[in-house]
């Protein structure tokens, strides 16, 4: 089967979250099982520096307003590429998501260039029989191919974060090259604006998103206002849990951290506890149950929820290392929380891709207090890295993580911990019942064996995405 994928990131070149990290691994997987999967992305520049440019597809003398622009064949390791190279749109400083002031324009020229692929294929007489767009900045793609002429490829729209949706003003129709008829509820409208991801929803043959726990909360709360569209195309919307990449998270080899570590040698992951301390400026000290958060300082990320038991935290004799940027309150907020605990709070403001390895094989409980979590990667990664999740009971947290009670402990089936409510005070019994156990070392060590026993690989997932192409009737030319 051919499948094309287009999204915005891709883990090493471009991430800002989880999307990076499942462009990496999903499509090299399902090219294990044999299909033929490509992505397209924007050309940045730190993806153009990286890979094997291989020619040109196509020319355009203007695209969306933005002037000239090329579709590009590529190469990454193990991964077949087109690159949407449009300097006056992706050959900037900052991130994929900087200068708001022409995304809509930006991704709109994305998500056609995916389906003029769809319909026209490259040069070579590839054509996808799938176009597979991922969140917002695909989300007009099914659109240019319901409106468009020729071909018609299949389309499938996965929602990696609904509260994300680019919703931009209806007086951009033309300049996105949408016709008058698609302004209606049945097309791209949504409450007068233009809905980017509304559009891929609505039009797309089929529905995913990232844990099936997510597909039912956003059919009847936490759609941010899509409740009804989804609930409606509940017979096309899929869950569909995310993996780990276990080629970058793995604590067996994973060059970024101090003393490597396995299921059969799990006394050395020790040396990693007091070289993190000291990289954080943390004490070394050994009795101290280590926790950490490694998060986007976001309302939905829940770290207001943590920064109500900091306190609380250090006087049960706990240390806090906190990875994160985002709301600025929030930084400042934790910020005040080190200086008032010095050795006891560490804060890095900013992303750190190693400094997040070396959390991992460190930290004694990883903090994911979502308000709402599509799937999470934090919480399977803490698991291979033998650091104990403690996640609220939501979308994929609740879907991956079994919290300790005394029966799955028994049973030898928990991995972590879990709570239900979004507030302070059920975080912080959460928290003092991780440090409870923590005080019995041996129940320790089972859940922790546990969860690193746990498979969260990509290759499940993978024959899924490929089942749910399968469901999608053949469409004529």
């Amino acid at each position: 089967m051919r499948v094309l994928f287009v999204a915005s990131e891709l883990f090493p070149y471009v991430k800002t979250g989880g999307l990076g990290d499942v462009m990496a691994a999903l499509p090299r997987a399902m090219r294990v099982l044999g299909a033929d999967v490509r992505l397209l992305l924007p050309a940045y520049p730190a993806v153009c520096d990286a890979v094997t440019l291989q020619g040109e597809v196509t020319a355009l003398p203007d695209l969306m307003g933005g002037g000239p622009a090329r579709i590009l064949r590529a190469e990454a390791p193990g991964l077949p590429l087109y690159l949407l190279d449009q300097p006056a749109y992706f050959e900037r400083p900052g991130g994929p998501y900087d200068q708001p002031e022409d995304l809509a324009h930006r991704f709109a020229a994305l998500a056609w260039a995916g389906a003029y692929l769809g319909r026209s294929g490259d040069v070579a007489g590839w054509r996808p029989e799938v176009l597979h767009g991922h969140d917002w900045h695909t989300g007009l793609m099914p659109a240019y191919v319901a409106y468009g002429s020729g071909p018609r490829p299949a389309t499938v729209m996965t929602i990696h974060n609904i509260a994300f949706q680019g919703r931009f003003s209806s007086a951009l129709l033309n300049d996105l090259w949408l016709p008058s008829q698609a302004l209606t509820p049945e097309g791209v409208e949504f409450h007068g604006d233009i809905g980017f991801l509304k559009a891929g929803l609505r039009l797309a043959d089929r529905i995913s998103t990232v844990s099936p726990t997510y597909a039912r909360e956003i059919q009847v709360a936490g759609g941010h206002g899509l409740e009804g569209l989804l609930a409606h195309r509940s017979g096309d919307l899929h869950g569909i849990l995310n993996g780990v990449d276990r080629t970058v998270w793995n604590p067996a080899r994973d060059p970024h951290i101090l003393s490597r570590y396995d299921l059969r040698h799990p006394g050395r992951r020790a040396p990693n506890r007091p070289d993190f301390q000291r990289r954080m400026g943390l004490q070394e000290d050994a009795e101290a149950p280590l926790f950490a958060a490694i998060s986007r300082l976001d309302p939905l990320k829940g770290l207001d929820l943590v920064l109500d038991n900091v306190d609380h935290l250090v006087r049960q004799g706990g240390q806090l290392a906190v990875l994160g940027t985002g709301d600025p309150h929030a930084e400042g907020a934790f910020r005040q929380a080190a200086q008032r605990h010095p050795g006891r709070v560490a804060v890095f403001i900013g992303y750190d891709e190693i400094l997040a390895h070396r959390a991992f094989a460190a930290a004694d409980v990883i903090l994911v207090p979502s308000r709402q979590e599509p799937c999470g990667l934090t919480q399977l990664y803490a698991q291979a890295y033998g650091a104990l999740p403690l996640v609220r009971r939501t979308g994929g947290l609740a879907d991956t993580v079994v919290g300790a009670t005394p029966a799955t402990l028994a049973a030898d089936t928990a991995t972590g911990f879990q709570f239900d409510w979004a507030n302070g005070l059920a975080l912080g019994e959460a928290i003092n019942d991780a440090l409870a156990l923590f005080r019995d070392p041996a129940t320790w060590r089972q859940v922790q064996r546990r969860g690193m026993a746990t498979e969260f690989g990509w290759e499940g997932p993978a024959r899924a995405y490929l089942e749910l192409y399968a469901t999608i009737p053949p469409k004529g030319d």
